[in-house]
């Protein structure tokens, strides 16, 4: 599945090796910054880009603060037609729950993967790792509620069971 992952920092690292090692192979970097961003698509032999191109993939992935609380809440990782043309949409901001890409690719009836449901999957991870116990995912989805609300765990509901 052909991907752009939109970033360069830490959490792009983090996403770019995971979908090398899941397989991924046919992948863009999109970052302003140059040095790190050609650095990062090197390292896991992607293309490297500092915009984004009129040119599509199944699967865009957002690292930047685009859509994250704060000045930048109303803006879009992705143009319209990019997400348009995808199959899933992932963001990894966590605030809010439902930014205005994963809004706009829910609107086109497209997959998606919130930075929330990263959280809570991490968070369940850490908690394996602490107590030895694996919660189930009901357990899963009511700590969700508590913490995040109820817009947030139905949709981590609803990601559990594609799973």
């Amino acid at each position: 599945m052909p991907f752009v992952l939109r970033g360069s920092g830490g959490m792009a690292k983090a996403v770019a090796a995971a979908l090398f090692d899941a397989g991924f192979r046919n992948g863009t970097i999109v970052a302003r910054n140059a040095h790190s961003g050609a650095a990062l698509a090197q390292r896991h032999g992607y293309r490297f880009a500092t915009e984004l191109s009129d040119g599509g993939a199944a699967l865009l992935i957002n690292v930047t603060p685009l859509g994250m609380e704060g000045p930048q809440a109303n803006a879009m990782a992705f143009p319209r037609s990019m997400i348009a043309a995808a199959e899933v949409a992932f963001d990894v901001v966590a605030q809010p729950p439902r930014t205005p890409f994963i809004l706009a690719a829910q609107a086109l009836g497209k997959a998606v993967i919130s930075g929330t449901e990263v959280i809570v999957r991490q968070s369940v991870e850490q908690f394996v790792l602490y107590t030895g116990v694996r919660p189930d995912a009901a357990q899963i989805v009511a700590a969700t509620r508590c913490a995040h609300g109820d817009a947030a765990a139905d949709q981590l509901a609803l990601a559990l069971n594609r799973a």
